[in-house]
Protein backbone atom coordinates (compact mmCIF):
# COMPACT_ATOMS: atom_id res chain seq x y z
CA UNK A 1 0.00 0.00 0.00
CA UNK A 2 3.11 2.54 0.58
CA UNK A 3 4.83 1.09 -2.35
CA UNK A 4 5.38 2.82 -5.65
CA UNK A 5 3.29 0.94 -8.53
CA UNK A 6 0.86 1.47 -11.62
CA UNK A 7 -1.71 3.20 -8.82
CA UNK A 8 0.67 5.63 -7.55
CA UNK A 9 0.37 9.50 -8.12
CA UNK A 10 3.54 10.93 -9.51
CA UNK A 11 4.60 13.62 -7.33
CA UNK A 12 6.81 15.58 -10.40
CA UNK A 13 6.35 19.01 -8.98
CA UNK A 14 3.93 19.99 -5.92
CA UNK A 15 2.29 22.99 -8.38
CA UNK A 16 -1.54 23.53 -8.61
CA UNK A 17 -2.08 20.66 -11.14
CA UNK A 18 -0.73 17.95 -8.85
CA UNK A 19 -2.67 19.26 -6.33
CA UNK A 20 -5.99 19.12 -8.06
CA UNK A 21 -5.35 15.78 -8.91
CA UNK A 22 -4.77 14.89 -5.09
CA UNK A 23 -7.92 16.81 -4.51
CA UNK A 24 -9.80 15.03 -7.20
CA UNK A 25 -8.37 11.65 -5.89
CA UNK A 26 -9.42 12.59 -1.87
CA UNK A 27 -12.83 14.01 -3.27
CA UNK A 28 -13.61 10.54 -4.78
CA UNK A 29 -12.75 8.46 -1.29
CA UNK A 30 -14.32 11.17 0.65
CA UNK A 31 -17.77 9.55 1.49
CA UNK A 32 -16.18 6.51 2.53
CA UNK A 33 -13.76 8.54 5.00
CA UNK A 34 -16.67 10.16 6.54
CA UNK A 35 -18.41 6.81 6.75
CA UNK A 36 -15.65 4.89 8.44
CA UNK A 37 -15.10 8.01 10.90
CA UNK A 38 -18.26 8.50 11.77
CA UNK A 39 -19.09 4.90 12.42
CA UNK A 40 -16.36 4.55 14.75
CA UNK A 41 -16.64 8.13 16.41
CA UNK A 42 -20.53 8.36 16.75
CA UNK A 43 -20.14 11.96 16.23
CA UNK A 44 -20.47 13.51 12.69
CA UNK A 45 -18.51 16.96 14.35
CA UNK A 46 -15.54 14.67 14.88
CA UNK A 47 -15.67 12.62 11.87
CA UNK A 48 -15.68 15.89 10.14
CA UNK A 49 -12.68 17.55 12.01
CA UNK A 50 -10.71 13.91 11.41
CA UNK A 51 -11.33 13.75 7.65
CA UNK A 52 -10.07 17.34 7.26
CA UNK A 53 -6.65 16.36 9.44
CA UNK A 54 -6.83 13.45 6.83
CA UNK A 55 -6.66 15.80 3.90
CA UNK A 56 -4.25 18.31 5.21
CA UNK A 57 -1.69 15.09 5.74
CA UNK A 58 -2.60 13.92 2.18
CA UNK A 59 -1.28 17.44 0.56
CA UNK A 60 1.66 17.40 2.26
CA UNK A 61 2.45 13.37 2.05
CA UNK A 62 4.89 12.11 -1.00
CA UNK A 63 2.33 10.82 -2.57
CA UNK A 64 4.39 9.15 -5.32
CA UNK A 65 5.15 6.31 -2.78
CA UNK A 66 1.39 5.79 -2.69
CA UNK A 67 0.40 2.33 -4.66
CA UNK A 68 -3.17 2.84 -3.66
CA UNK A 69 -4.50 6.36 -2.30
CA UNK A 70 -7.88 4.97 -1.67
CA UNK A 71 -6.46 2.09 1.19
CA UNK A 72 -3.67 4.86 2.00
CA UNK A 73 -6.51 7.15 2.84
CA UNK A 74 -8.85 4.95 4.75
CA UNK A 75 -5.90 3.46 7.19
CA UNK A 76 -5.06 7.06 7.64
CA UNK A 77 -8.93 7.94 8.82
CA UNK A 78 -8.86 4.39 10.95
CA UNK A 79 -5.86 4.87 12.62
CA UNK A 80 -6.49 8.36 13.37
CA UNK A 81 -10.28 7.68 14.74
CA UNK A 82 -8.44 4.61 16.59
CA UNK A 83 -6.67 7.48 18.60
CA UNK A 84 -9.18 10.14 19.14
CA UNK A 85 -11.60 6.98 20.84
CA UNK A 86 -8.69 6.80 23.22
CA UNK A 87 -8.55 10.21 24.43
CA UNK A 88 -12.78 10.40 23.50
CA UNK A 89 -13.09 7.52 26.15
CA UNK A 90 -11.44 9.80 29.12
CA UNK A 91 -14.19 12.93 27.94
CA UNK A 92 -17.05 10.51 27.96
CA UNK A 93 -16.79 9.20 31.04
CA UNK A 94 -17.04 13.24 32.47
CA UNK A 95 -20.04 13.99 30.12
CA UNK A 96 -23.32 15.24 32.12
CA UNK A 97 -25.33 12.86 31.55
CA UNK A 98 -26.10 10.07 29.04
CA UNK A 99 -23.87 10.31 25.84
CA UNK A 100 -25.53 9.05 22.74
CA UNK A 101 -24.95 8.82 19.21
CA UNK A 102 -24.61 12.24 17.23
CA UNK A 103 -27.08 11.77 15.26
CA UNK A 104 -27.09 12.63 10.86
CA UNK A 105 -29.37 12.87 8.48
CA UNK A 106 -29.35 9.89 6.32
CA UNK A 107 -32.34 10.64 3.52
CA UNK A 108 -29.92 11.50 1.11
CA UNK A 109 -27.27 8.91 1.81
CA UNK A 110 -29.06 5.85 3.60
CA UNK A 111 -25.34 3.73 3.65
CA UNK A 112 -23.12 7.05 4.53
CA UNK A 113 -20.66 6.44 2.23
CA UNK A 114 -20.86 2.34 2.97
CA UNK A 115 -21.89 -0.16 0.37
CA UNK A 116 -23.98 -1.37 3.34
CA UNK A 117 -26.13 0.09 5.90
CA UNK A 118 -24.28 -1.23 8.48
CA UNK A 119 -23.14 0.12 12.22
CA UNK A 120 -25.24 2.76 11.23
CA UNK A 121 -28.56 2.99 13.32
CA UNK A 122 -28.02 4.73 16.74
CA UNK A 123 -28.93 1.52 18.65
CA UNK A 124 -25.76 -0.24 17.41
CA UNK A 125 -23.44 2.92 17.35
CA UNK A 126 -24.66 3.28 20.96
CA UNK A 127 -23.01 -0.61 21.60
CA UNK A 128 -19.99 0.26 19.70
CA UNK A 129 -19.45 2.69 22.91
CA UNK A 130 -18.08 -0.24 24.85
CA UNK A 131 -16.00 -1.88 22.67
CA UNK A 132 -12.56 -1.28 22.66
CA UNK A 133 -11.28 0.90 20.06
CA UNK A 134 -9.30 -1.60 17.94
CA UNK A 135 -12.81 -4.03 18.24
CA UNK A 136 -15.04 -1.08 17.06
CA UNK A 137 -12.07 -0.45 13.99
CA UNK A 138 -12.69 -4.12 12.77
CA UNK A 139 -16.04 -4.48 13.23
CA UNK A 140 -16.95 -1.30 10.85
CA UNK A 141 -14.61 -2.26 8.46
CA UNK A 142 -15.79 -5.50 8.23
CA UNK A 143 -19.23 -5.13 8.71
CA UNK A 144 -20.04 -1.94 6.96
CA UNK A 145 -17.56 -1.61 4.23
CA UNK A 146 -16.61 -5.63 3.59
CA UNK A 147 -12.54 -5.74 3.99
CA UNK A 148 -11.09 -8.78 3.85
CA UNK A 149 -9.86 -10.02 7.01
CA UNK A 150 -5.87 -9.28 5.76
CA UNK A 151 -6.53 -5.86 4.73
CA UNK A 152 -8.44 -5.08 8.17
CA UNK A 153 -4.96 -6.62 9.81
CA UNK A 154 -2.80 -4.60 8.14
CA UNK A 155 -4.98 -1.32 8.54
CA UNK A 156 -4.96 -2.07 11.97
CA UNK A 157 -1.93 -3.68 12.70
CA UNK A 158 -2.61 -6.79 14.03
CA UNK A 159 -2.46 -10.77 12.26
CA UNK A 160 -5.48 -12.15 10.68
CA UNK A 161 -6.06 -14.04 12.98
CA UNK A 162 -6.37 -11.05 15.53
CA UNK A 163 -8.48 -9.30 13.04
CA UNK A 164 -10.56 -12.58 12.77
CA UNK A 165 -10.98 -12.69 16.82
CA UNK A 166 -11.58 -9.14 17.40
CA UNK A 167 -14.60 -8.64 14.67
CA UNK A 168 -16.47 -12.39 16.24
CA UNK A 169 -15.96 -10.58 19.97
CA UNK A 170 -17.66 -7.47 18.29
CA UNK A 171 -20.64 -9.61 16.70
CA UNK A 172 -21.06 -11.43 20.30
CA UNK A 173 -21.23 -8.04 22.26
CA UNK A 174 -23.61 -6.72 20.25
CA UNK A 175 -25.80 -9.86 19.91
CA UNK A 176 -25.90 -10.49 23.50
CA UNK A 177 -26.96 -6.59 23.65
CA UNK A 178 -29.41 -5.75 21.23
CA UNK A 179 -32.63 -8.03 20.44
CA UNK A 180 -33.83 -8.53 17.22
CA UNK A 181 -35.10 -5.16 15.95
CA UNK A 182 -38.05 -4.00 14.34
CA UNK A 183 -38.37 -3.56 10.75
CA UNK A 184 -38.36 -0.16 9.75
CA UNK A 185 -41.92 0.19 9.06
CA UNK A 186 -42.84 -0.67 12.54
CA UNK A 187 -40.15 1.32 13.67
CA UNK A 188 -42.00 4.30 12.41
CA UNK A 189 -45.50 3.10 13.44
CA UNK A 190 -43.93 2.90 17.14
CA UNK A 191 -42.54 6.45 17.16
CA UNK A 192 -45.57 7.93 15.42
CA UNK A 193 -47.55 6.47 18.51
CA UNK A 194 -45.46 7.54 21.01
CA UNK A 195 -44.90 11.08 19.68
CA UNK A 196 -48.61 11.10 19.61
CA UNK A 197 -49.06 9.61 22.98
CA UNK A 198 -46.32 11.85 24.84
CA UNK A 199 -48.28 15.28 23.13
CA UNK A 200 -51.57 13.92 24.72
CA UNK A 201 -49.45 12.73 28.42
CA UNK A 202 -51.65 9.60 27.59
CA UNK A 203 -49.47 7.06 30.43
CA UNK A 204 -51.80 4.01 29.49
CA UNK A 205 -50.76 4.51 25.72
CA UNK A 206 -47.47 4.85 26.97
CA UNK A 207 -47.02 1.86 28.73
CA UNK A 208 -48.86 -0.03 26.28
CA UNK A 209 -46.14 0.79 23.94
CA UNK A 210 -43.36 0.35 26.66
CA UNK A 211 -41.69 -2.85 26.96
CA UNK A 212 -41.52 -3.81 30.53
CA UNK A 213 -37.51 -3.15 30.76
CA UNK A 214 -37.61 -0.10 28.29
CA UNK A 215 -34.85 2.31 29.08
CA UNK A 216 -35.65 6.08 28.46
CA UNK A 217 -31.99 8.25 27.65
CA UNK A 218 -31.52 12.19 27.40
CA UNK A 219 -28.83 13.81 26.34
CA UNK A 220 -28.46 17.35 26.93
CA UNK A 221 -24.66 17.18 27.59
CA UNK A 222 -25.45 19.68 30.48
CA UNK A 223 -26.37 22.77 27.96
CA UNK A 224 -29.90 22.24 28.78
CA UNK A 225 -32.53 20.35 30.94
CA UNK A 226 -32.73 16.92 30.73
CA UNK A 227 -32.37 14.23 32.81
CA UNK A 228 -29.24 12.65 33.96
CA UNK A 229 -29.66 9.18 34.35
CA UNK A 230 -31.87 6.56 32.49
CA UNK A 231 -34.98 6.26 33.36
CA UNK A 232 -35.55 2.64 33.44
CA UNK A 233 -39.03 0.41 33.63
CA UNK A 234 -42.17 0.86 31.52
CA UNK A 235 -43.71 2.30 33.73
CA UNK A 236 -40.90 4.87 35.27
CA UNK A 237 -40.70 5.96 31.94
CA UNK A 238 -44.30 6.83 31.03
CA UNK A 239 -44.84 8.55 34.27
CA UNK A 240 -41.84 10.75 33.17
CA UNK A 241 -42.84 11.37 29.60
CA UNK A 242 -46.25 12.31 31.60
CA UNK A 243 -44.69 14.59 34.37
CA UNK A 244 -43.21 16.93 31.65
CA UNK A 245 -45.95 16.92 28.48
CA UNK A 246 -47.94 20.04 29.02
CA UNK A 247 -44.38 22.54 29.04
CA UNK A 248 -41.84 20.39 26.54
CA UNK A 249 -44.22 20.13 24.07
CA UNK A 250 -46.37 23.53 23.94
CA UNK A 251 -45.40 25.20 20.74
CA UNK A 252 -44.01 22.54 19.09
CA UNK A 253 -43.86 21.71 16.19
CA UNK A 254 -43.01 17.90 14.48
CA UNK A 255 -40.86 17.07 11.54
CA UNK A 256 -39.92 13.51 10.23
CA UNK A 257 -36.85 12.62 8.95
CA UNK A 258 -34.80 9.08 8.66
CA UNK A 259 -31.85 9.50 11.02
CA UNK A 260 -28.93 7.15 10.80
CA UNK A 261 -31.55 4.73 8.62
CA UNK A 262 -34.18 5.13 10.97
CA UNK A 263 -37.45 7.53 11.55
CA UNK A 264 -37.33 10.45 13.83
CA UNK A 265 -39.15 13.11 14.83
CA UNK A 266 -37.41 16.44 15.18
CA UNK A 267 -38.84 19.09 17.63
CA UNK A 268 -39.22 22.53 16.85
CA UNK A 269 -39.86 25.54 18.90
CA UNK A 270 -39.79 29.14 17.48
CA UNK A 271 -38.59 27.59 14.43
CA UNK A 272 -35.29 26.12 16.18
CA UNK A 273 -34.39 22.32 16.41
CA UNK A 274 -34.13 21.47 19.83
CA UNK A 275 -34.20 17.78 19.84
CA UNK A 276 -34.10 14.89 17.35
CA UNK A 277 -36.06 11.52 18.96
CA UNK A 278 -36.32 8.39 18.33
CA UNK A 279 -37.04 4.96 19.03
CA UNK A 280 -35.82 1.72 18.91
CA UNK A 281 -38.10 -1.40 19.14
CA UNK A 282 -38.09 -5.03 19.23
CA UNK A 283 -40.95 -7.55 19.66
CA UNK A 284 -43.74 -4.84 18.99
CA UNK A 285 -42.86 -3.04 21.86
CA UNK A 286 -40.42 0.33 22.30
CA UNK A 287 -37.44 -0.75 24.14
CA UNK A 288 -35.18 2.64 23.88
CA UNK A 289 -36.35 6.24 23.73
CA UNK A 290 -33.92 8.49 23.00
CA UNK A 291 -33.87 12.19 23.46
CA UNK A 292 -31.19 13.62 21.94
CA UNK A 293 -31.09 17.72 23.23
CA UNK A 294 -27.28 18.73 23.31
CA UNK A 295 -27.32 21.90 21.14
CA UNK A 296 -24.04 21.20 19.93
CA UNK A 297 -24.67 17.54 19.06
CA UNK A 298 -27.95 17.77 16.52
CA UNK A 299 -27.47 20.45 13.63
CA UNK A 300 -26.51 17.00 11.04
CA UNK A 301 -29.94 15.47 11.52
CA UNK A 302 -31.29 18.95 10.32
CA UNK A 303 -33.72 17.57 7.08
CA UNK A 304 -35.91 19.03 4.67
CA UNK A 305 -38.53 16.78 5.63
CA UNK A 306 -41.91 17.52 5.49
CA UNK A 307 -43.74 19.23 8.82
CA UNK A 308 -46.22 17.23 10.56
CA UNK A 309 -46.35 14.64 7.74
CA UNK A 310 -46.14 10.75 8.29
CA UNK A 311 -42.65 9.44 9.11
Amino acid sequence: MMTRGTGAISVGDTGPEDLDRAAEVFGGVRPRLFGIAYRMLGSSTEAEDLVQDVWLRWQTYDRGTVADPAAFLATTTTRLAINVLQSARVRRETYVGPWLPEPVDTSADPHLGAERGEALGLAVLFLLEKLSPTERAAYVLREAFDYPYPQIAEIIQVSEVAARQLVSRARKHLRSGRRAPVTGAEQRRLLTAFVAAARAGDLAALEELLAADAVSYSDGGGAVRASRFPVVGAFRVARYVRAFSDRFWSGVGVRWASVNGQAAALLFRDGEMFTVLTVNGSDDRIDQVLWMMNPSKITAARTRDHEDGRP
